[in-house]
């Protein structure tokens, strides 16, 4: 199987190089399942049912979320009816929506998305490793579903590491989000599970993490009170993982970053071009 995972989703900038760029590269790639960090695709501050709709319809099978789950109150009753929208399966008992949901994709095979946040520098939420032993436990790899994807919303490395190793050969992929910044320690680890620490973010690079820099600047020199953080508008890039799973065993066979766009150097999974 073909996967491909984008990082958060920062802003129009963000939404606008999704629209405009993931049907093509779906057909262009034969991807199997995309799924999307959108957190803070409105305004840089949560998601909307329409933004949400839009990713969607653009070609995600799924869209993740984060800290920023509740930024716009309408999720809160959307997601519960819009079963492709997950928030982190470690928010406490009794929250609205899901933490995990097995997608059957275009091409026929059966993906569990998963969800879950850091503590670290994070909100006091429940264990993640144990939420998401739970939902893996449910829809083990191989067995229910041809492939698993956790999303890993969290701030500190090591933690995102943890949860990569915890779960090695039980999941194909497993990738951080939540810094805006791309790392380059995408590989496969020894149990066959592709891990990255962070995808980076869909957005304008021209920024400060997908924001405007002068506010952000000024809040670094004066630390007073002042406007509302507003995301960049100029042209954004794509950013995420690409991973190409074994049919039988669901685990990863190749992995390579995806950055489209400017500021930074372009990369993508040059091994499908070759296909």
């Amino acid at each position: 199987m073909r996967l491909l995972f984008l990082g958060d989703v920062v802003g129009r900038a963000g939404r606008n190089a999704v629209v405009d760029r993931l049907p093509g590269l779906r057909d262009r790639w034969n991807l199997d399942c995309v799924v999307i960090n959108g957190e803070n695709a409105a305004g840089g501050f949560g998601i909307t049912e329409a933004i949400c709709d839009d990713l969607l319809n653009a070609g995600a099978d799924a869209v993740t979320l984060g800290n920023h789950s509740w930024d716009q109150r309408e999720v809160l009753v959307f997601i519960e009816r819009q079963t492709r929208l997950l928030r982190p399966a470690n928010f406490p008992p009794g929250t609205p929506g899901r933490g995990g949901t097995l997608i059957d994709t275009r091409s026929g095979h059966r993906v569990l998305v998963v969800n879950v946040m850091g503590r670290v520098y994070m909100d006091a939420l429940d264990d993640p490793f144990t939420a998401a032993d739970r939902e893996l436990d449910a829809c083990p790899l191989a067995q229910v579903a041809d492939a698993v994807i956790v999303d890993m919303h969290a701030e500190a490395s090591s933690e995102k590491e943890a949860m990569g190793y915890h779960l090695d050969g039980r999941a194909s992929l497993v990738v951080g989000t939540h810094t805006h910044v791309p790392t380059a320690d995408h590989r496969i680890l020894p149990g066959g599970t592709a891990y990255l620490s962070d995808a980076g973010m869909c957005g304008d690079y021209d920024s400060i993490l997908g924001m405007q820099k002068e506010e952000s600047i000024r809040r670094f020199l004066q630390k007073t009170p002042g406007p509302r953080m507003e995301p960049a508008l100029g042209e954004g890039t794509l950013s995420g993982i690409a991973v190409e799973t074994d049919d039988r065993t669901g685990l990863a066979l190749r992995v390579a970053a995806l950055r489209l766009g400017p500021h930074l150097e372009e990369t993508w999974p040059r091994f499908w071009d070759l296909a």
